[in-house]
């Protein structure tokens, strides 16, 4: 059936949330953001894990929680009793996509694996999240900071004389949401073709090493072992943080008409003879002469004087700045980074980033707050007890 053009393009699909902490849900509420009803399965009284994790707090939780569950509903289930397991058997029966984050084999052993839900529903999409996969690596606790610092992401990031240093935010995790919601998401475009769903795995370690990108190719291609080299860039220069009068500036020199544009702002045209910068190769073997020829002049001027002067001819600089700093730009650009999520009652709960899609013709992105514990336990019984037989397996034909 088609949508209209104002609705989300995932309205009608049902996603099975059995997921917890952060790869999963951030999976399910991007399929929530593009309008997927989510019901989110959680332990009676105790909820996903990082409903406790804080401070901070917001007036209405966990901030950690609220980051990556909008848009969803919540129903408590004890899947160790049979009457529970079997509301949520019949949740799975009924949805389109299965999301799980169990230890490997931990959903079999409950009734809710990839073979038995297939046969009740054989176009479920299921989806299952590990740390080190469902082989040899299936007993290995998988937690974002560990698979930093085994996967070789430590290795290459800090300052070249400090401890190796994990990325500031749960990045790992984030990239295992986005290979999950993209592999989810092909998937239901097979199944457009052939009806039937199929199972897909993605765990931390994979989705880490699928994404060191050049750092990772530097390693097989060409045998090297990528070291931290603090803001500097193994293969480009000038590309790092320089100082100036006050503060440092970022400084992203990507091509050799964007570094003569900077000489000529910075009135360094003298250096565009010299060949130990001519070319970009030339460039990152003698970084170090660079760099100190480019921060004798940045030292006459601040950051906010450079960063103007230098953008104004294309070159990409810009100031160090806070998450703060970083929404005020945004709203300058009219990039519109914040939604105003709504409670139960329809008042405003809070502000959330939102989904960084936007759609062309336009659609009304769903603004609903994370769930209350249990927010749903009715209503999704309700649902269920709607359906012809009250419990049949069900493939979307939205």
């Amino acid at each position: 059936m088609a949508l209209p053009p104002e609705a989300l393009p995932l309205t009608g699909i049902v996603v099975a949330d059995f997921s917890r902490v952060l790869a999963g849900p951030l999976a399910t509420m991007t399929l929530a953001d593009l309008g997927a009803r989510v019901i989110k399965i959680e332990r009676p009284g105790e909820g996903d894990d990082t409903r406790h994790w804080g401070p901070p707090f917001s007036p209405t939780g966990s901030t950690y929680f609220e980051s990556v569950n909008r848009n969803k509903e919540s129903i408590e289930l004890d899947l160790t009793t049979d009457a529970d397991r079997a509301v949520a058997i019949a949740i799975a029966s009924n949805a389109d996509i299965l999301v799980e984050n169990f230890k490997p084999g931990g959903a079999g052993s409950l009734g809710l694996g990839y073979d038995e839900l297939s046969v009740l529903n054989p176009g479920l999409i299921y989806a299952s999240i590990s740390g080190f996969g469902s082989g040899r690596g299936a007993e290995l606790p998988g937690y974002d900071f560990i698979v930093q610092a085994v996967g070789g992401l430590m290795s290459i990031t800090g300052d070249p004389e400090g401890p190796p240093m994990k990325v500031g935010v749960a990045v790992v995790d984030i990239l295992t949401a986005k290979d999950a919601t993209i592999g989810i998401l092909a998937a239901l475009q097979a199944r457009n073709e052939t009806g039937l769903g199929r199972r897909l795995e993605v765990n931390l370690l994979s989705s880490l090493q699928g994404a060191l990108a050049n750092q990772g190719q530097s390693h097989l291609g060409a045998g090297l072992t990528p070291r931290q080299m603090g803001n500097a860039h193994p293969s480009i220069a000038p590309y790092e943080l320089l100082n100036c009068r006050d503060k440092p500036l970022a400084l992203a020199c990507g091509n050799d008409r964007q570094f003569v544009a900077t000489l000529r702002v910075l009135g360094l045209e003298s250096l565009l003879s010299d060949e130990r910068f001519l070319t970009n190769s030339a460039r990152v073997e003698h970084r170090a002469e660079l760099v100190t020829a480019l921060e004798g002049r940045l030292a006459t001027r601040t950051a906010s004087y450079w960063q103007t002067a230098l953008t104004a001819v294309g070159v990409p600089a810009g100031q160090v700045g806070s998450i703060a700093d970083g929404l005020e730009l945004a709203r300058a650009l009219d990039l519109a980074p914040t939604i105003e999520v709504e409670g139960a009652s329809g008042n405003p709960s809070g502000t959330q980033f939102r989904s960084p899609i936007r759609w062309t013709p336009a659609v009304t992105p769903r603004t609903a707050a994370p769930p209350a514990l249990g927010e749903h336990n009715d209503s999704v019984r309700r649902w269920l007890a709607s359906l012809p037989g009250g419990v049949t397996p069900r493939i979307s034909s939205d």
